[in-house]
């Protein structure tokens, strides 16, 4: 056998530092918008989150790439057992999650109305390292809100100390158990019953479709009590413990894990409800306007994951072509290349400033704050999550082009980034369910929530670095009351487009405002990234074809 050749040329693999300290929007957006004190507190745990999600928890990511949980049903004596094995960086993860408080920290009353901003920007850090964690983590933070505004108190005694936790042992996640085989995001068609045993302990039977974090330790859970009438209104919300004192299901059979695109770290499974025991939350009704907390927060959990995935990719991207070399020069050094990472760049810029923007009106208004506005909020976050979540699939499918070949090949850990990301546009709602439920948010608040405070901060880019900025975006809020001015036939059929829009004009408002305030400590960056989303989805938008109006961003 002849000897083997060596290899000429062995490519460098990309690599990752400091994911706080790389990240200049984030860092820039802090330094903005928390009082000088708190971030210089706050500070070290960003720093000890961002080396640990670019050393040793992306190196185990790795590492633990082929593994996926496991559902084991039987013993082999024949035992019914149902049990489901993590993989090693999903049972570390949990322990990290409980540690740096990812859930714990919006609850705390000494960060006021910046809780939600702190939180969000730890989980920034930990999301891209351990392979979509932030989903149980996103369904507890839900709970959290959900128990401790139900007036329930003996559930929130019971359960609050363990989603609150900061000690891996004692933390608990929840889960969300609302889909079901009639369909998703249309939950009246629910077909799981609540009945009063003979001791009055309420149970449920019916069959769930989709359930993700299948191990959590507790879990809300939508039933139509015996009697009620169809619809969503007959629903009420439940608090379901899977697991009984030593460890067995209570009443409930894993029927299987879904074979999935992407997130596979995530043990999502098929669930037989046969008599769970359950108590009710808030009452025996209305349990979709019961849940709706938890759904707000999910989205938001979805809108900081898909800003932090394309800044994963970028982080990527940019190393290698840093390191890579082609027709004789690296590619950061080719022109139309560094204009390729440029233009990912100023996207997710965007979209991570219309984001931390969403989050930090959430902790206004949980905080009581004078200027919040929950009008807005309500607004923000379908148009937020929706349009960041196919910024992230664009940005996660320009990410493997920028790699060629290599971006193609499983054992570089690439394609799962695209993989992954796809569900962002399809967790807690499609693009489509999502556009309509903006129009009905529309419907019950009006645009000027929105408008007017889009148009107090395009008033203070009043610096003449900042001049085209504030045309662009004036000249795009003008054109807004008039995209509302159509038949309700008609407002549906654009919905799509009227979201995207509306998003589009968030962020580069948001985008633009930042550019504004680091002005004053001469961070150029953020007027770079503005300027090009600026030129970029907006002054060479598609003309108006339909005579609607709708002309930013097409799609």
């Amino acid at each position: 056998m002849a000897d083997e050749q060596p290899l000429s040329f062995i490519q460098s693999a990309p690599e990752l530092g400091n994911e706080y300290r790389d990240d200049w929007l984030l860092n820039a957006w802090l330094e903005t918008v928390l009082p000088e004190a708190l971030l210089d507190e706050q500070r070290a745990t960003f720093d000890e989150l961002g080396r640990r999600s670019g050393g040793e928890w992306y190196r185990l990511q790795q590492a633990d790439r082929v593994n996926e949980p496991r559902l084991t049903q039987w013993t082999p004596w024949g035992e019914r057992i149902d049990a489901i094995e993590l993989t090693p960086l999903w049972r570390q993860a949990k322990h990290w999650a409980a540690e740096y408080g990812l859930v714990a920290t919006g609850y705390e009353d000494a960060l006021g109305e910046h809780a939600r901003t702190v939180q969000f920007a730890r989980a920034w850090l930990f999301i891209p390292s351990t392979d979509f964690y932030g989903c149980p983590l996103a369904m507890t933070d839900g709970a959290a809100r959900i128990l401790s505004d139900a007036g329930n108190r003996e559930l929130a005694e019971r359960a609050l100390p363990h989603v609150l936790a900061r000690d891996g042992e004692r933390f608990w996640t929840s889960g969300q158990w609302m889909t079901e085989t009639m369909g998703g995001s249309d939950v009246s068609g629910t077909e799981t019953v609540a009945e009063q045993d003979g001791e009055g302990r309420w149970r449920l039977t019916g069959r769930k479709w989709f359930t993700s974090a299948a191990t959590s330790e507790m879990a809300l859970t939508l039933a139509r009590p015996q009697g009620n009438p169809p619809g969503s209104r007959g629903l009420a919300l439940f608090y379901v413990e899977p697991h009984d004192a030593d460890g067995r299901l209570q009443n409930i059979e894993i029927l299987r894990l879904k074979d999935k695109l992407g997130t596979r770290k995530l043990p999502t499974a098929e669930l037989w409800l046969n008599g769970t025991p359950a108590t009710p939350v808030a009452g025996l009704e209305r349990g979709v306007a019961a849940i709706a907390p938890m759904l707000n927060l999910t989205r938001t959990w979805n809108a900081v994951t898909a800003c932090t995935l394309m800044r994963r990719g970028i982080a990527l991207a940019t190393s290698y072509a840093r390191k890579r070399r082609a027709f004789g020069k690296r590619l950061i050094d080719q022109p139309l290349h560094r204009q390729t990472l440029a233009a990912m760049e100023a996207d997710y810029a965007a979209a991570a400033c219309a984001t931390l923007a969403m989050v930090a009106e959430m902790g206004r208004v949980e905080h009581d704050h004078g200027e919040a506005s929950p009008a807005l909020l309500r607004l923000l976050t379908p148009m937020v999550k929706l349009g960041t979540g196919r910024d992230a699939v664009a940005c996660a499918s320009e990410t493997l082009e920028c790699f060629g070949g290599a971006g193609y090949v499983e054992d570089t850990g690439l394609p799962q980034l695209l993989r992954d990301v796809q569900v962002l546009s399809i967790w807690e709602g499609t693009t489509n369910v999502l556009a309509l439920d903006l129009l009905r948010a529309l419907a019950a608040a009006g645009i000027e929530p929105w408008l007017n405070t889009m148009r107090k901060r395009v008033d203070t880019l009043d610096d003449e670095r900042t001049r085209e900025l504030h045309r662009i975006a004036s000249d795009a809020l003008e054109k807004v009351p008039g995209w509302l001015d159509h038949r309700p036939e008609v407002l549906e059929a654009n919905a799509r487009s009227i979201a995207m829009n509306l998003y589009r004009i968030t962020a580069l408002v948001e985008l633009s405002g930042l550019a504004r305030r680091s002005l004053d400590s001469d961070l150029q960056k953020p007027l770079v990234a503005a300027l090009h989303f600026a030129r970029n989805r907006f002054a060479l938008a598609p003309a108006d074809t339909h005579g609607t109006g709708w002309a930013l961003t097409g799609e």
